[in-house]
């Protein structure tokens, strides 16, 4: 399934739904960010996805990083929660989503790095390389947010 961005962009289609969904902002011990190469849309991005029925919103995060990257996490503070009506993703089978995504910030704790259905590539990141990388404006605004190591209380936008 491809998928289109539009991030405040007039010609953006109508949202039609709405998918509570998470990020993680992964680090390692040496600051590396944990990045996923997406196949949907060909940028890199934190891993993430829905929310399923019958799991808390920590068990998402686990289940959708572990899917994503082959790395085991444990889920630590909210970094921030994503509602911004003018980002939406148009799907090639119709559907519109308005953005909800809440970001967790969460460490490694096993696992080996894997690509996935959802991932071309995955791989672990300093933070001064991620410049070079084609990375979606509301997602640079999520790694900012979670490796702002300051940052008292979430972001809520």
């Amino acid at each position: 399934m491809t998928r289109v961005d539009y991030f405040h962009d007039s010609a953006a289609p109508p949202a039609n739904s709405v998918v509570p969904s998470v990020t993680a902002v992964v680090t390692d011990d040496a600051g590396r960010l944990l990045l996923i190469h997406k196949t949907d849309n060909n940028l890199w991005a934190l891993p993430g996805g829905g929310h399923d029925i019958g799991e808390s919103i920590a068990d998402t995060v686990v289940r959708e990083v572990r899917e994503e990257t082959g790395i085991d996490v444990e889920v630590g503070a909210v970094v921030g929660l994503y509602t911004d009506p003018g980002h939406v993703m148009a799907y090639d089978a119709g559907e519109v989503r308005q953005q909800f995504s809440i970001c967790f910030k969460a460490r490694p704790v096993g696992g080996t790095l894997r690509t996935s259905e959802e991932s071309k590539e995955v791989r672990w990141v300093p933070p001064a390389d991620l410049d070079a990388l084609d990375i979606h404006p509301s997602m640079r605004l999520r790694i900012a947010h979670g490796l702002d190591v300051e940052r008292g209380q979430p972001y809520i936008g």
